[in-house]
């Protein structure tokens, strides 16, 4: 191949790249879980150090030169893909300037630390004037990025989910929007309440069944964590995966699906291809199908009949009598449709329409069409007019979430993809183990992690996210199979 050695340069500079990126998102992980209240100064500015470092490695003018130079055609696929992924990280930095990036992390590191203290009181107007300054770094580093032809806010879009616009996702949420307004409605209709539990559950004992079901799911312990956070979250890659979690004394199953829907993040990173570690090619291919692990094993896996009969019997074993009788006391429990405030508590009909709703504000507050200052009451307004509720303060509205906060802007739309993607790759695995449900039924999920191995994991990031998921199920995602598996799920539940 010609161009070996600058290859072998680019891949010394871009695993150094990766390391740095590490360093970030550990930080991050200590903010939420360890750090001491009066840390948060230091904090920003050793975020705005490493990002500093992180934007002089890859806006490195050495990055163009050993591309120009290396051959790819005839090399090895993951030259390529390696290729390609240092272009797109080198041109990001370059039209990124350093004193942007620098303030970007700073801020959003700041703005964190307010967000924790003034949602403790609800109080967003507290905490707008911190959001409202990332936002216009946010929305000044959008314009920067912005390629012809392309909106600011899919500038952000695309480096959650690359290839993807959101033209295309209003077209495909639109349809999904439809189907679930349906369900929802038609659900309701039926007044059913599901079975509830009773009693408390100890933390220290949640926190022990959290890590049976880390060694039910596949997820190697020497290689990670688990802590408790005010949001749970998976951070890391390869032999450092950590996930956080949370304990509600009298609602057990918050914990139980936290946990399970960090693991599905967790299991994807620690198998990703070793032979490339570090190396673009051998991290997740997006953020949609990251989500598309998570809520699968969380939804189709975690919630479905067959395992929530190995769930019932093991929770019995762990707690003792939960005030529900039965399997199917709990898998009704598991899979209540209810209407409520926090998106990270909805159930699976409900789920997406929380999305939906940020998606088209987030997109406005980087359009600049909605003021910071005017974004409780567009908030409050949509959510009446989506879920019949009017919003009772900020910590169960526009405080809720830890995105923003952090400028994760572009990052809320993949959570419903990956819902979509999770749906198609559900279908594909029951069609390839038809027996499967007999497996999850004993607490058994090796099949399914072996198969996701396979077709999702180990491929990394070789093939673009929808040729991925295509190649995985043999048909182009869409939403249907998300919509038809709830339709039998919950018609199965409901007299709909």
């Amino acid at each position: 191949m010609r161009g070996q050695k600058d290859y072998e340069n680019l891949a010394e500079h871009l695993k150094r790249i990766t390391a740095l990126e590490q360093v970030m998102g550990l930080l991050g992980w200590d903010q939420e879980t360890q750090m001491p209240p009066k840390g948060a100064a230091q904090r920003a500015e050793q975020a705005g150090a490493v990002a500093a470092a992180l934007h002089a490695a890859t806006a490195d003018p050495r990055i163009a030169d050993w591309c120009d130079a290396i051959d790819t055609d005839g090399a090895p696929a993951h030259v390529a893909v390696n290729v390609a992924e240092a272009r797109t990280l080198h041109r990001r930095a370059t039209r990124t300037p350093e004193k942007l990036a620098v303030e970007l992390a700073r801020q959003a590191s700041k703005t964190l630390v307010v967000w924790q203290e003034t949602r403790k009181t609800s109080n967003f107007a507290g905490y707008a004037p911190a959001l409202s300054e990332l936002i216009d770094l946010k929305r000044e580093q959008a314009k920067c990025l912005a390629e012809e032809a392309e909106t600011p806010y899919d500038a952000l879009l695309s480096q959650f989910e690359p290839g993807t616009t959101s033209a295309e996702l209003d077209t495909i949420f639109s349809r999904l929007r439809d189907g679930l307004v349906s369900l929802r409605q038609r659900i309701a209709e039926t007044g059913i309440s599901p079975p509830n539990f009773t009693g408390e559950f100890p933390a220290d004992r949640q926190i022990a069944f959290s890590r049976k079901l880390g060694d039910i799911f596949g997820y190697d312990w020497d290689a990670g964590r688990l802590d408790l956070a005010v949001h749970p979250s998976s951070n890391g890659s390869g032999g450092d995966v950590r996930i956080t979690t949370r304990i509600n004394p009298t609602q057990p199953l918050e914990c139980i699906y936290s946990t399970i829907h960090e693991l599905g993040h967790a299991v994807y990173e620690q198998n990703l291809n070793p032979e490339h570690a570090m190396l673009p090619v051998a991290s997740h291919a997006s953020m949609g199908v990251h989500e598309s692990q998570s809520r699968l094993f969380e939804n189709q896996i975690g919630r479905g009949r067959a395992f929530c009969g190995w769930l019932h019997d093991a929770m019995l074993a762990r707690f003792g009598p939960t005030g529900l009788d039965s399997a199917e006391d709990l898998y009704r429990a598991a899979n209540a449709v209810e209407t409520g405030y926090i998106r990270t508590e909805a159930d699976e009909v409900h789920y997406n329409l929380h999305i939906l709703m940020r998606f088209d504000l987030e997109r406005a507050l980087i359009s600049g069409d909605l003021p910071v200052a005017d974004l409780e009451t567009a908030w409050n307004a949509r959510f009446e007019a989506d879920f019949g509720l009017k919003v009772p303060d900020a910590l169960r509205g526009v405080m809720q979430d830890i995105h923003w906060a952090d400028g994760l802007f572009g990052y809320f739309p993949t959570y419903t993809l990956g819902n979509i993607y999770a749906g198609c790759l559900n279908r594909a695995i029951h069609a390839d183990m038809p027996d499967i449900d007999m497996a999850l039924a004993e607490g058994e999920t090796q099949g399914v992690v072996a198969w996701l191995n396979r077709n999702i994991h180990n491929r990394g990031r070789m093939v673009p996210p929808k040729q991925l998921i295509t190649d995985a199920t043999g048909f182009e995602p869409d939403e249907t199979p998300l919509l038809a598996y709830l339709e039998t799920k919950f018609s199965g539940l409901y007299p709909i």
